[in-house]
């Protein structure tokens, strides 16, 4: 088994901006495992939210042992970025191996297109509502919030997009006092979804507050571990691989989560089509999609996946699984 690592960047169409800060590129790892005259691959994005940098993701990488199988890696490596980028790749050398598509082996039914949101970022007012009205068509959009002054906003994209399904995602930029004071405009703003309006580990107060719009976890959950800290305080999780450490976990993550009531999301960090690719396989039957990372892109992998009406389409084999 040959393992390597390498960087690569990608740059935004725009200016991408949530409460933590802007960005006009997506720096991501890339990770590929040759065996046996057969290369797999994956992609991760380390994040600084979680302590990670792309200087320790990679030693963690370059840290493994010769070789190891899947099962093997779960043991090795925490959940996290690293983790993902070598799992992803493990599960389509496999793939390529085995000449079968990576839902086949997971025992999963053929994957079909889905609705993505479309992420709108944090600005002002004004620059929001124009951005919404442009993509007033999309039937699902998000909205990145996380300040104190939200209201205009929020007010401003529904103006911009009155049809479009809309979705909050706060980025734990809210107290619980903020959110109490929103809750009900976005109910009677149609907002079908609020995700991490506060801290993790700082959510308590989500036990005790009315929930009229159902209440995503993102930034407090990352594996199976996650699940009993969230009762009474969440109604959805958001699965992103970058946090199960996989396609491996987030496939069990799903499954306990649907077990323990919670509804499902699935994203994504920005990153290239390459990242989204195995997430499409865990978004299937998912109740809110957010695989927009690629649209978000000037550039992307030489076979990005397939957006269109329908939404985001299932990989080729030649760019995943």
């Amino acid at each position: 088994m040959k393992l390597t690592v390498t960087r690569d960047a990608f740059r935004f169409a725009q200016a991408f901006t949530i409460s933590r800060g802007s960005r006009t590129v997506a720096q991501v790892l890339t990770v590929a495992v040759e065996q046996g005259g057969a290369t797999g691959r994956g992609e991760c994005v380390p994040y600084a939210r979680y302590g990670e940098s792309l200087d320790s993701v990679t030693a963690q990488i370059e840290g493994l042992p010769p070789a190891f199988t899947r099962a093997d890696l779960q043991r090795l490596l925490p959940a996290g970025a690293a983790r993902n980028a070598v799992d992803c790749a493990l599960w389509d050398l496999e793939a390529k191996q085995r000449r079968k598509r990576v839902w086949e082996l997971a025992g999963l039914p053929a994957p079909v297109p889905l609705v993505t949101a479309y992420t709108l970022s944090l600005d002002t007012p004004a620059a929001m509502r124009a951005s919404a009205a442009a993509n007033a068509h999309r039937p699902l959009l998000k909205i990145k919030l996380g300040t104190p002054d939200d209201m205009p906003r929020l007010e401003a994209v529904r103006a911009g997009a009155p049809e479009s399904r809309i979705i909050v995602d706060a980025n734990e930029g809210w107290t619980a006092g903020v959110y109490a004071d929103l809750a009900p405009h976005l109910e009677r703003l149609g907002v079908a979804m609020v995700e991490q309006p506060l801290p993790a580990g700082q959510d308590e107060a989500l036990a005790e507050c009315a929930r009229p719009v159902p209440v995503c976890a993102d930034e407090s959950v990352h594996d199976r571990g996650s699940l009993p800290g969230l009762a009474g305080k969440y109604d959805l999780i958001n699965i992103k691989l970058d946090k199960t450490g996989g396609l491996t976990e987030a496939l069990a993550l799903r499954s306990a989560a649907g077990a323990a009531g919670f509804g499902i999301m699935v994203g994504c960090m920005a990153a290239s089509s390459l990242a989204m690719a195995p997430a499409v396989l865990v978004a299937q039957g998912a109740a809110v999609t957010d695989l927009d990372g690629p649209l978000l892109l000037a550039e992307d992998r030489a076979t990005p996946l397939v957006y269109d009406g329908a939404g985001v389409h299932p990989p080729s084999p030649d760019l995943w699984g």
